[in-house]
C-alpha cells in the first residue's frame, strides 16, 4: 500500500509544539497535523520567528505536515464554538476571521489545506436546517475567495451531531459551492459513528477527498476516539479502498482525548496501522 501515516499535535496540548513534533518523528510518522490553536500555533500569536523555526524543525526530522486543523477555538471559545452558524453575526464572523488567519498561516507554513468543522452545533432545533446552511455558506464562500488566491483549500469535516454529520449531508451542502478550493477532510470515525461503512465512502467521496482523519471507534459507535486496535473499525479494508483510488495524500491519526500520554498513543497507533499497511 501506498498509505502515508501523520500524527495530530492535538493531543499534545499539555506539551509544546516543539515537543509534539520531535515526539511524532520519534515514533514513526512521515507526517503532523499542526493545530491552529492554543498551545501550539494560533495565528495571531503564532509569529514569523514561530513559523520558521517550525518549518527548520520539520526539515530537520524529515516530517511533512499533513494538514492544518483549523478546527477547534480554545483561544477565544472551546472546541466548537465560535462556530459558522451562531446566532450572533460577531461570532460568526470570529470563525470566519479565524479561518482567513488560517489561512495565511498555511500558506506561510507551505501546507495545502486546512481543515473546519461542519457548520457547527445545532443551537435552536426551531430553526430550519436550510437557514442554517445559508449561514455557514455564506462566510464560507468568503474564505474561499482568500483560499482561491492562495491555492489551497477548506476541507469540510463532518462529525456526529453537528450542522453536517453524514455524507449525504455532505454531498447536497458542497454542491452549492461549485469550487475546487473547498472539499472534505473525510474522518475514517466519524463516518462510522453515523453507522455509514466508511470503506464504501471512499470511493463516493473521491471526488472531494483532499485529506483523511483516522481513529478508532467502539462497535457500540459512540464518538470516542480510540488507539487503533482497540475499537471495532476494519482498516485493513479500508486502506485498501483508498490506495485504489489512487490517493498519495496522509492518513493523520487524531487521537485528542490521550492527553495524559500521547507518546504512548501515537507510538502504538503508529506500530498496529504500520503492521497492516506492510
Amino acid at each position: 500500500m501506498t498509505i502515508k501515516l501523520a500524527f495530530s499535535t492535538n493531543a499534545f496540548k499539555r506539551f509544546s509544539l516543539e515537543d509534539a513534533i520531535r515526539s511524532t518523528a520519534s515514533s514513526g510518522y512521515t507526517g503532523i497535523e499542526i493545530l491552529a490553536d492554543i498551545p501550539h500555533a494560533y495565528p495571531p500569536s503564532f509569529d514569523d520567528h514561530e513559523v520558521a523555526s517550525t518549518r527548520k524543525l520539520l526539515s530537520e526530522l524529515g516530517l511533512a505536515i499533513s494538514n492544518l486543523n483549523a478546527f477547534t477555538l480554545y483561544a477565544i471559545g472551546d472546541v466548537y464554538h465560535p462556530s459558522w452558524i451562531e446566532p450572533e453575526e460577531a461570532r460568526r464572523n470570529q470563525r470566519l476571521e479565524h479561518t482567513l488567519n488560517c489561512i495565511a498561516l498555511a500558506k506561510k507554513l507551505g501546507i495545502k489545506h486546512l481543515s473546519t468543522e461542519p457548520g457547527g452545533p445545532v443551537y435552536d432545533p426551531e430553526i430550519s436546517r436550510s437557514t442554517l446552511e445559508r449561514l455557514f455558506l455564506n462566510n464560507l464562500q468568503i474564505a474561499e475567495k482568500m483560499a482561491y488566491k492562495e491555492g489551497l483549500q477548506i476541507l469540510i469535516e463532518p462529525e456526529p451531531s453537528l450542522l453536517i454529520e453524514n455524507s449525504s449531508q455532505f454531498l447536497k451542502f458542497i454542491r452549492d459551492i461549485p469550487s475546487e478550493f473547498i472539499g472534505l477532510n473525510f474522518d475514517i470515525g466519524h463516518f462510522y459513528c453515523v453507522r455509514e461503512d466508511p470503506a464504501d465512502l471512499v470511493s463516493k467521496l473521491v471526488e472531494y477527498t483532499a485529506h483523511f482523519h483516522l481513529e478508532d471507534i467502539s462497535a457500540s459507535r459512540e464518538h470516542n476516539h480510540l488507539i487503533p486496535g482497540l475499537g471495532a473499525i476494519d482498516f485493513r479494508e479500508i486502506f485498501h479502498a483508498i490506495d485504489q483510488t489512487g490517493y498519495n495524500g496522509f492518513v493523520t491519526v487524531e487521537l485528542y482525548p490521550y492527553q495524559e500520554n500521547p507518546e504512548y498513543a501515537a507510538k502504538s497507533a503508529f506500530d498496529y496501522l504500520k503492521r497492516i499497511i506492510k
